[in-house]
């Protein structure tokens, strides 16, 4: 029984034009790319630009990375014995020209689209998608399994295992503890440091700054090269002795460099940095250290957006950058004039106004301070302002770490990237009952992203921790409450306030903030047939249910719950009074949430009223709009007027 929620495919392939792509075109798999010659890879990766350019602008995606990535891309397919050698890509955003390479290129119209192709690598889409990538850091220790279960096996011909991450995601802590691990273990892994100074935003931190500078010792890198190459050849290179020859090399080195390598300090061969859009140089060298024994790194400097002059000029604009004209980069905008702000907006603009007032309000975000809008704090407070990196679990401890010298702080995450910090949330948080506030955005279904990115477990997984607090609004206005409320003097504990992606519905959300009663839900519609309880913006579908049930003569009583913890016991008083039948809603996992929320809180009462939940189901989502999946699960208006209706007539018999 698969745990990823099936969807038919219904899309038909789509050949591409021979005349535009003559080599691209020929290529169903990366064994047809590598029978032609050396000198026609460059023209293919113009071609694989040409197609990424022209696809991403019309139904967009990750452009820059998969841009930045192409010469890497042809190199290791080229190089390696794809699908049997395994290619671990890292968070997946440069997979695209991977896509095109293995067999993907007819279908690539479908990307991100319910039905279609994955926008990351899905080992369930292809088999040379050796591993899930959705988030940062873990291709090391995956492709370190993978290596050391390939030795274990004894697999002949060898199996060769390569690990490609990013100049961010190495600086997260689960990438540096595979590398630890990579040094004692007994493996071939060779990593792939795909170098190019950013990773959504700039990159941050001591070992950025580190790599930025790694070019200083370029002539030693080339001369040991070369003279690796000649030892070799000679055969006067083995592994026998090989920790105290890298040892000896590494005190040379750092004698006449004055300066360490930090990955050979880890006793792991580095070999570069080098041109990563050099492509007949990566070949060359890829083949040279591709049957070498032990863990090694290439670490590869590439241009983020290279091809594509817009791209190359604002790389992180153009990270995703939505629809744009291909032939100028002109960005189509999709906002209408009125149209409501994004909640991300919301909560930065908001953040600062509290910040203005309350000096003890500090931010910090984990590489995402424009994807959450704590950008707008660091403008306003910078040095009151902190982006850690790909750093979930620090980004909560630091911030406990604030939290207990007095200060307030907010840490805004994706939710589905909050799940790496679980343990942090508890130990250096709860445990603590220091009043940390987590902005949890992205929460709920994020649509395009998949599986991956959906934020529907952060209910369920805050929930059993003592001592915290969960919230959702209904609408900005309402967020713009809670992080009030969050940050009033004297309370005490976490609080969690999620919201999701994208826009609203209000438009006049600049409004005076005003305490919210911890734990104090509202009542929106007046209604005794059905009760209707809802948390968050997933309130503007039950309410849409609700008009459409009363058009039916169904009259249900709308509560907005606001808090899941504590859950509001006067309203569930009343809902048992009224004898009705319950629906909760919420745009959350149903195991754990809300609707589970309510059926603990009547079985601990002793009161036997029928609940029904809806929300998502006990399945990974995969991509689609939000306005599709919604539908998929079960939890749009049109579901909920069923449910409603169905509720009314069960009662009545």
């Amino acid at each position: 029984m698969s745990a990823i929620l099936q969807v038919p495919a219904d899309y038909s392939n789509k050949p591409l034009d021979e005349n535009r792509f003559p080599l691209l075109s020929h290529i169903d798999s990366p064994a047809d790319m590598r029978r032609l010659p050396l000198e026609k890879l460059p023209g293919l990766c113009s071609e694989i630009r040409d197609f990424l350019i022209n696809s991403l602008s019309s139904n967009p995606g990750h452009f820059a990375s998969s841009m930045g990535a192409v010469e890497l891309t042809v190199a290791l397919h080229y190089v390696f014995d794809t699908p049997y050698d395994r290619i671990v890509w890292d968070v997946g955003h440069q997979a695209y020209g991977h896509k095109l390479l293995t067999g993907r290129a007819a279908r690539f119209h479908t990307n991100r689209k319910l039905g279609g192709l994955s926008g990351f690598p899905n080992p369930a889409e292809s088999e040379y998608d050796t591993f899930t990538a959705g988030h940062a850091s873990n291709s090391i220790s995956a492709a370190l399994g993978m290596s050391v279960a390939t030795n274990l096996s004894n697999e002949n011909p060898r199996r060769n295992v390569v690990a490609v991450i990013g100049d961010a995601s190495i600086s997260g802590g689960l990438a540096f503890e595979g590398l630890n691990n990579a040094a004692n273990a007994k493996n071939n892994l060779l990593i792939i440091l795909n170098d190019n100074d950013m990773s959504i935003d700039r990159n941050v931190g001591s070992l950025n700054s580190y790599l930025a500078h790694l070019t200083a010792s370029k002539g030693y890198n080339t001369f040991r090269y070369k003279a690796f190459r000649l030892l070799k050849k000679l055969h006067l290179i083995n592994d026998n002795g090989r920790g105290r020859i890298l040892r000896f090399n590494n005190s040379l080195k750092s004698f006449f460099t004055k300066e360490q390598n930090i990955f050979e300090g880890l006793n792991i061969r580095y070999f570069g940095p080098f041109d990563g859009h050099d492509l007949p140089r990566i070949i060359r060298v890829l083949n040279d250290i591709k049957e070498m024994s032990g863990p090694r790194i290439l670490h590869l400097r590439t241009v983020k957006g290279k091809g594509f002059k817009p791209a190359e000029e604002n790389p992180a604009y153009w990270h995703a950058p939505g629809r744009f004209d291909p032939t100028n980069g002109a960005i189509i905008k999709d906002s209408a004039p009125g149209r409501p702000a994004k909640y991300q907006d919301v909560f930065g603009e908001t953040l600062v106004e509290l910040a203005k007032a309350n000096p003890a309000i500090t931010g910090i975000t984990a590489a995402m301070p424009s994807g959450t809008s704590m950008s707008r704090l660091a403008e306003a407070f910078p040095e009151r302002t902190f982006d850690v990196g790909i750093s979930e679990g620090h980004a909560v401890t630091f911030a406990g770490g604030l939290a207990k010298d007095g200060k307030c702080p907010f840490v805004a995450i994706y939710s589905s990237f909050l799940q790496r910090a679980y343990d942090h949330i508890i130990h250096d948080v709860a445990l603590q009952d220091l009043p940390v506030v987590f902005c949890i955005d992205r929460a709920g279904l994020v649509g395009e992203d998949g599986a991956t990115h959906h934020g529907v477990f952060d209910m369920s997984y805050l929930s059993d921790i003592p001592g915290m607090t969960i919230a959702s609004p209904r609408n900005e206005e309402y967020l713009r409450h809670l992080m009030y409320t969050a940050q009033l003097p004297g309370r005490k504990g976490p609080m969690a306030i999620r919201y999701p992606r994208g826009c609203g519905n209000e438009t006049e959300w600049r409004k005076p903030m005003r305490r919210l009663d911890t734990g104090r839900g509202q009542l929106l519609t007046p209604g005794g047939d059905v009760t209707v309880m809802s948390i968050g913006p997933i309130a503007s579908e039950a309410a849409k249910a609700v008009e459409n049930a009363a058009l039916q003569g169904v009259k249900a009583a709308h509560y907005d719950m606001i808090y899941l913890k504590p859950l509001d016991e006067e309203i569930m008083r009343e809902a048992v009074r009224s004898g009705a039948p319950i629906i909760t809603v919420e745009d959350a996992s149903i195991k754990g949430g809300l609707g589970s929320a309510v059926i603990e809180w009547l079985n601990d009462q002793g009161y036997k009223v029928p609940v029904t939940r809806i929300g998502i189901p006990d399945k990974f989502i995969p991509q689609g709009t939000v306005a599709q999946l919604r539908h998929l699960c079960g939890m749009d208006a049109e579901a909920i007027t069923e449910a409603i209706i169905k509720a009314k007539n069960t009662r009545d018999k």
